[in-house]
């Protein structure tokens, strides 16, 4: 489990494709300070396997279906990338609940800065990913946890601090970008609840009062 408050801004050193997916190599520091092989690492929102690890690095495999649900299938040499490790249990949660699953990919549509080092950032989320949003809720954009400003259909917008724009690799973004996407645990759970409310509820009909005797 992470919670979206980004550790380190990693670097793309490569990637390896591979029969059942793609081998990257990741440039970082902080991240691999007591990291251990088959430790989880948040990888611009993906959780990955490390192994392989250096003193300057680690890398991770990536499955087919996470190359094509993520942005990580885009990944080139150079590439800023979101980096966090799994969180401690002495930790603090930060940010909120995130899995590093990815639910999809939304698409960049404006990043204004707004003075004062603040930015104004615009996402539009998939359909599937749309009913998740909320006002003052949270998502995960690139695995950087973060507060849903505004609401409009499928386009959501956050406001970025000037700590987060300058450690995270949203620094690099630009309009037209396609970002990872994780909606919050929560509101999953709570949908897949009330689905299952509306499966057991009973409905009442003239037949079925007979029966119970009315």
């Amino acid at each position: 489990m992470f919670t979206g408050i980004v550790e380190e801004v990693g670097r793309v050193a490569g990637a390896e494709p591979r029969a059942s997916g793609s081998r990257l190599r990741i440039e970082a520091a902080r991240v691999v300070e007591g990291l251990c092989e088959g430790d989880s690492v948040c990888v611009q929102g993906v959780c990955l396997t490390a192994v392989a690890i250096t003193a300057g690095g680690f890398s991770a495999d990536v499955s087919r279906e996470t190359l094509e649900r993520s942005t990580l299938g885009e990944a080139r040499p150079g590439a800023l990338v979101n980096l966090e490790r799994a969180l401690a249990a002495s930790g603090r949660l930060g940010g909120h609940i995130v899995q590093g699953h990815v639910d999809g990919t939304g698409v960049i549509r404006a990043l204004e800065e707004r003075g004062g080092g603040d930015w104004w950032l615009e996402v539009e989320a998939p359909p599937e990913l749309a009913r998740y949003l909320v006002y003052k809720g949270s998502i995960a954009v690139d695995g950087i946890s973060l507060t849903v400003a505004r609401v409009d259909g499928p386009v959501f917008a956050v406001a970025v601090i000037p700590h987060t724009w300058a450690n995270t690799a949203l620094r690099a973004a630009r309009p037209g970008q396609r970002v990872n996407l994780e909606a919050d645990i929560l509101a999953k759970y709570v949908e897949r609840l009330l689905e299952q409310m509306d499966w057991k509820r009973e409905k009442l009909t003239v037949e079925r009062l007979r029966e119970l005797g009315y």
